[in-house]
């Protein structure tokens, strides 16, 4: 008995866009750079992996802000300026996921959120003029460090 095997087409053979890895847009309490937002959601549009928003908030570790943890501060305007990249990329028929992750070491929590969630990119873009340019440098310089995927920062 004979029998005969198709060979296996290229599209059998390409990777699942399920399986590969979402882009990080990721920003320290301030809303994100215009051009870090728009080059986070191109990426995730052209690469078809879905967009995380990460906002990384600084807490003090007070019974005030144990008590009140749910409490936010940022104005109406900060709030709009975060949530425009999701707009923009579920407009574009990204999938997005938006994180706000409250720690007393916030570059060393997006640190481990990154080694958590295996990004194929960081894109690290807090706009430049509502940032302390210490506490961005470094970060910054943290995050080239200790982050193992490809790294977007805005300088």
């Amino acid at each position: 008995m004979l029998t005969r095997r198709r060979g296996v087409s290229v599209v059998d053979q390409a990777p699942s866009r399920e399986a590969g890895r979402p882009v990080m847009l990721a920003t320290l309490e301030v809303p994100f750079q215009q051009e870090a937002a728009e080059f986070a959601v191109d990426a995730a549009l052209e690469t078809g992996q879905p967009l995380v928003l990460v906002n990384v908030v600084e807490i003090f570790p007070t019974l005030a802000a144990i008590h009140f943890k749910d409490v936010d501060y940022s104005s109406a305007e900060d709030v709009a300026a975060l949530r425009a990249p999701a707009e923009l990329a579920q407009s574009l028929g990204v999938r997005v996921e938006r994180l706000r992750v409250r720690s007393p070491h916030p570059v060393d929590a997006l640190v481990e959120l990154t080694a958590e969630r295996e990004p194929g990119m960081l894109v690290f873009g807090p706009d430049l003029s509502r940032i302390k340019p210490r506490r961005y440098r470094k970060a910054a310089k943290a995050i080239r460090e200790r982050v193992g995927c490809l790294v977007w920062i805005a300088d």
